[in-house]
């Protein structure tokens, strides 16, 4: 019997393997716009229609689709290109960011009738966004236009659209595995069932004997070195304790063996088949025991690989005093001490880690030798590249790193977690390999936030004077140190040097454990350490009577002041513009004005709260960014630079400063990135780097180009230089236009490249401002809460494009609120992941995130581009204390755990009204430690 389906009414006859679903049909005849978030159902990412129904592609069986019609986001517009409705209005409205969530939510938007409309939350319950918060979906959803038409000259600070905009909504921009490769290998990875244990064997035969399998890879296979994951400027920021495959397994989940295979399922049969011998270790979870004598030692290399005490299993550590704590709490009239801890979190970018290395001839390369191409969904491919070529001893020119669109990063990606492994592969077998994380490895096998511990003390005098900060931070980071010691040193820095307390002090531990590893994560460590610190300072000036608002005002540092911390803060570190006071007011504003208590159901209780955090617009180190800009043949420009795009809204900024300083629109420009082959270097997309670095690097290109040009025109058009100007598609010399077409032949002819380069990155580096306001309402009886308003205030310097900065500040907000409230990656008392699926790690879904409203403030930077300051990272840092402190208004509790789970609160406030607790008394401890059960 023949079996058919019509997919975007275009036959297929070719039957479905044996229990494959009708995603990977889709896919495997090249309808890359159905993708992969979970393959389980959790995220919507795969929705295509069936007969018009909406389905989630991973769980419905190719055989059922017989016969049917089937729909994906390629198929929904109209055969004369003409966009639907829907893509229309996700496409004015940008309702996505990194967009790799875009065709499902289209998909599913595309279905709803008006009275399914009307209910969204209930109508996206089965779509998941990590990048958005939602509110442009919504928009999109309800038709409100924010984008605008290009004009020429006037680029910079207006709502342009993203240049991948029209691709994202059509479902043909291309992430890393949306390309088909001729003869490719499947990867599987073997993980370690042990938190700690030694391989005293491993056997492959039994894998070797599977059809379809062509390699086994064990710890005999690979490269001695050590190295780290995480990827930074100068690698010797990071510890050097990892190898691609080791005989020492350090947690649940660590890569053993890599099958390779001609399928997935094949390469999966491989590894359930390895006979691996295991001699269990002594393991450790808790970062506390970790330090003390007599726990087992997971690293014995110290210096030599750039652990500070080996012995104690702390990879890192900072200690520095200013001024004398003791002298200080001596001075204050009130002292409040407590201890915070925050938990795991994982970044959950729907698409997961994945690679795949293929070989281009010596024809295809511009060296003239055969030469290997990684294409990753990474935040740093130039970082990856030399990482590659110093593990297996390869030229730069014989390793080609690229960047397709990531499927989303927050931090989580500034990693090296699978390019290691595929290109082993890879350079043995000469064939394509490929390796695609699984949603259950994401969680296991990638990274976490760092879990932190932070005892604070604080003391002020009557009022409300600071006169002393004490931290003493202890960051769990896990098996391996990658950014362990980078994110602890960040987190005692601005978090502490924002507040002028004379005397300060920290002690900061980076500790190793028998856990998942942790790594980079939207704040690196200032989160978690601002939890604490605002905290603190609510609570001080709550018991001195203060108003908290005053109370900052009163001791946060000023424009021009030096900033102290005893963590060490890089002497590269300026306040080039200063919006600080801007964002308090914002809060005081909001304050006076709100009416939102009128919404609090009956009976229960309503609070307020506020935060603010400090950050720097660059990582500390040395960035760097290289560009090209130059004029085509066509009359447009062409724009080279090595910044990802991921949501991040850089691709769309650069066009804008181009744009810009050429006088053009931006649908003149072109942008490739995220290539090795591009330009000579760019360290990442990183840091809050994609503006003020690479962004940077651009404007200094298109300048250097515009008065190149200038120049030109005045020599060809033998005018006055001064008469010159750049218009959209000529030069304009004393009144006569001369195109850009023109320009470019006369340039030609006369042998003038009219292209430049811009380089940016090191010293200085300037702050960017936060502050976070919640009302929100507490039902005493069940410990539910509702948020009644949320307002943030952000000073990014000149916002260069109002749509895109207000998302990634909507976004921030609502993946903060998930780390508040509800997401935590648990581990046994073995260390082992319990929770590696989205249905038992909980995501914030659109019925959880409210409308934020968004202030941005009036500042001009003084070194970032056109006086911009970033603002990707930094929204998420004053969530969870401004959340905390408006629990604490409501309830009377102090809260010092995240999350604020409802049951947590329940028990709190049960404890309280039975006289267990007086307001202030620190709730919420749970018994087990660092979400750990």
């Amino acid at each position: 019997m023949s079996f058919e389906i019509h997919v975007n009414e275009r036959p297929f006859d070719a039957e479905p393997r044996p229990g494959q679903c009708l995603r990977t049909y889709l896919r495997d005849r090249g309808w890359f716009g159905v993708k992969k978030g979970c393959d389980a159902g959790d995220c919507g990412a795969c929705t295509v229609h069936v007969d018009g129904e909406p389905v989630h592609s991973c769980l419905y069986p190719a055989v059922r689709a017989e016969g049917r019609r089937v729909t994906t986001i390629e198929g929904l517009a109209k055969d004369d290109g003409e966009l639907h409705p829907v893509q229309r209005r996700f496409l004015d409205a940008q309702g996505f960011q990194c967009g790799f969530c875009t065709a499902g939510f289209v998909m599913t938007t595309a279905a709803l009738d008006d009275d399914q409309l009307a209910d969204l939350p209930r109508a996206f319950k089965g779509n998941l966004c990590r990048c958005t918060g939602y509110r442009a979906i919504e928009d999109a959803v309800r038709g409100l236009r924010h984008a605008e038409a290009p004009r020429a000259g006037q680029a910079v600070g207006r709502n342009l659209p993203a240049p991948a905009g029209p691709q994202v909504v059509t479902g043909t921009a291309r992430y890393t595995f949306d390309i088909d490769v001729p003869g490719l290998l499947h990867m599987k990875l073997l993980r370690s069932p042990h938190a700690h244990a030694r391989i005293v064997s491993i056997d492959p035969a039994a894998a070797l004997g599977v059809p379809g399998v062509h390699a086994v890879f064990t710890h005999h296979d690979a490269p001695e070195r050590l190295f780290s994951s995480a990827r930074h400027e100068h690698p010797t920021e990071d510890p050097d304790d990892t190898r691609v495959l080791d005989d020492v397994v350090r947690f649940v989940g660590q890569r053993v063996a890599a099958v390779v295979a001609d399928s997935e399922a094949a390469a999966e049969e491989g590894c359930r088949r390895i006979v691996v011998e295991y001699e269990e270790l002594p393991c450790v979870i808790d970062p506390e025991e970790a330090m003390r004598p007599g726990a087992p030692v997971l690293h014995p290399k110290g210096p030599e690989s750039r652990i500070a005490r080996a012995g104690n299993n702390v990879v890192g550590e900072v200690h520095g005093e200013t001024g004398s704590v003791e002298r200080g709490f001596a001075e204050a009239d009130l002292v409040y001490e407590d201890t915070f801890r925050t938990q795991r979190v994982q970044h959950a970018s729907l698409e997961t880690h994945g690679a795949v290395a293929y070989f281009e001839t010596p024809e295809e390369n511009p060296s003239g030798a055969e030469r290997i191409v990684v294409r990753s969904s990474t935040q740093v491919p130039f970082l990856t590249r030399r990482a590659l070529c110093a593990l297996y001893d390869l030229p730069a020119d014989r390793v080609r790193v690229v960047a397709g669109r990531v499927g989303g990063g927050f931090g989580g990606k500034q990693e090296m977690l699978v390019e290691d492994i595929v290109v082993l592969a890879a350079l043995r077998l000469k064939r394509p390999v490929k390796l695609e994380f699984t949603r259950a490895e994401q969680f296991f096998g990638a990274t976490t936030r760092h879990p932190f511990t932070i005892g604070i003390k604080a003391g002020a005098q009557k009022d409300g004077t600071l006169t002393a900060l004490q931290l003493r931070v202890v960051a769990n980071t896990g098996a391996y140190g990658n950014h362990g010691p980078a994110v602890m040193f960040h987190s005692v820095g601005e978090s502490m040097a924002v507040y002028r307390a004379p005397h300060k002090k920290v002690d900061a531990y980076s500790v190793y454990t028998n856990c998942v590893p942790a790594g980079a994560f939207r704040g690196y460590g200032l989160g978690q350490v601002t939890f604490a610190v605002e905290s603190a300072m609510d609570e001080l000036a709550r018991r001195l009577g203060i108003d908290p608002l005053v109370f900052r005002e009163r001791n946060i540092i000023g424009p021009g002041e030096r900033m102290i911390s005893p963590g060490g803060e890089e002497e590269d570190l300026r306040i080039a513009s200063y919006g600080l006071d801007q964002c308090l007011k914002v809060v005081r504003d909001a304050l006076a004005e709100d009416r939102s208590a009128g919404d609090a159901p009956e009976g229960w209780l309503v609070g307020q709260g506020a935060a603010m955090s400090m950050i720097a617009t660059g990582p500390p180190g040395g960035h760097f960014a290289d560009a090209t800009v130059a004029l085509l043949e066509d009359g447009s420009y062409d724009v080279a630079v090595g910044t990802a795009e991921f949501g991040n809204g850089t691709t769309t900024v650069h066009q804008q400063i181009t744009a810009g300083a050429l006088g053009t629109t931006v649908d003149r420009i072109a942008i490739r990135q995220s290539d090795t082959d591009v330009v000579r270097h760019d360290t990442g997309a990183f840091g809050s780097a994609g503006t003020v670095v690479a962004g940077k690097a651009v404007m200094k290109a298109a300048n250097a180009l515009a008065e190149r040009m200038l120049t030109f025109a005045a020599e060809h058009a033998r005018a006055s230089r001064s008469l010159c100007r750049l218009r959209a598609d000529s030069v304009e010399c004393d009144g006569r236009p001369v195109s850009l077409k023109e320009l470019y032949a006369a340039a030609r002819d006369k042998e003038v490249a009219l292209t430049a380069a811009g380089h940016w990155g090191g010293s200085p580096r300037s702050v960017a401002f936060n502050a976070q306001w919640f009302k929100i309402a507490v039902d005493p009886g069940t410990g539910e809460i509702k948020i009644l308003r949320s307002v943030h205030a952000a000073d990014a310097g000149k916002v260069m494009n109002p749509m895109q900065c207000r998302g990634q500040v909507e976004g921030g907000v609502a993946q903060a609120l998930g780390a508040t409230l509800f997401e935590q990656v648990l581990v046994d008392g073995r260390g082992k992941v319990i929770t590696p699926a989205f249905r038992r790690y909980r995501l914030p879904a659109y019925a959880d995130v409210p409308r934020t409203e968004v202030h941005f403030m009036r500042t001009s930077d003084a070194i970032g581009p056109l006086g911009a300051k970033s603002m990707s990272e930094s929204p998420f840092n004053p969530v969870a204390p401004a959340f905390a402190n408006a629990l604490r208004d409501a309830t009377g509790v102090r809260f010092t755990e995240v999350p604020l789970l409802r049951d947590k609160v329940w028990l709190a406030l049960e404890e309280h009204r039975a006289g267990g607790a007086v307001p202030g008394r620190s709730a919420g401890r749970h018994p087990s430690r660092e979400g750990s059960v």
